[in-house]
């Protein structure tokens, strides 16, 4: 076990570390204009966010003890490729009914 004072000197240090990294954001640069270059990096966060947030539930799902399911791929790919051409509620909506189509025909 970690001793009570190295435990709230590392706590403290952490809170600080994490004031000072969201603060370096909305206090120096909150009423600034960003260039347009950041602004356009910046487009893409969610897109690269997103994918690395959903990968590994549908590849090691935890409903299944993490061994990758047939089931969740497809409806992960019927979910991708309706996303391409239409909207994200019909992305959702073909993911979620691909998948329960997918587990009652599979098993």
């Amino acid at each position: 076990m970690i001793e009570k004072e190295t435990f709230w000197i590392v706590t403290c240090l952490l809170g600080v570390g994490t004031f000072l990294i969201r603060f370096s954001f909305l206090g120096i640069l909150g009423g600034r204009a960003l260039p347009g270059w950041v602004l356009s990096h910046l487009r893409y966060v969610a897109v690269a966010v997103l994918p690395a947030l959903i990968t590994p539930l549908v590849l090691w799902p935890p409903a299944t003890g993490g061994k990758t399911d047939t089931a969740r791929l497809i409806a992960a790919l019927a979910a991708f490729l309706i996303g391409l051409k239409n909207s994200i509620v019909g992305a959702v909506a073909a993911g979620m009914g691909t998948l329960y189509l997918m587990q009652f025909l599979l098993g």
